[in-house]
């Protein structure tokens, strides 16, 4: 008969066994602003929607009692809302730069897809827009 050649490993409740991958997504935040180049633009507000996938690593599970254990997503449907209620962008991209460089404040978010669409712009589509995506420089794609 053979003999099991298995060990009994104690583990040590202070260190990590895991590294979570996680992913916000907010799909369609749809908002009114005045966004644009075009003095028509900066007159009226125009319908403006927003789509972000934020992935973020813990080396915790959640903790079902602490909202800080977690990248919350109405905390970045708000953000969003102070930075178009905070200036006029001309362009799309130097909005997404503004959204990125807040929520790249939150050390544990290493990649951002955004992408911001105009609604109402061209009668010819139902959108125009942009997608960027933005790594921090010490994440592996």
């Amino acid at each position: 008969m053979k003999k099991n050649n298995l060990k009994v490993v104690k583990i040590d409740k202070n260190k990590s066994l895991f590294n979570y991958e996680k992913k916000i997504l907010i799909n369609e935040l749809i908002l009114d602003l005045k966004l644009g180049y075009y003095d028509f633009e900066k007159e009226k507000t125009q319908k403006v929607k927003f789509s972000l996938e934020i992935d973020y690593q813990d080396k915790k599970p959640s903790n079902d009692k602490d909202l800080r254990s977690i990248v919350n997503y109405a905390t970045i449907v708000k953000l969003i809302k102070k930075l178009i209620k905070k200036k006029h962008y001309n362009f799309l991209e130097t909005l997404a730069e503004a959204v990125f460089d807040e929520l790249f404040k939150d050390k544990r978010i290493g990649k951002i897809m955004l992408k911001i669409e105009k609604l109402e712009i061209l009668k010819e589509c139902s959108s125009v827009g942009i997608q960027i995506s933005k790594i921090r420089s010490h994440v592996k794609s």
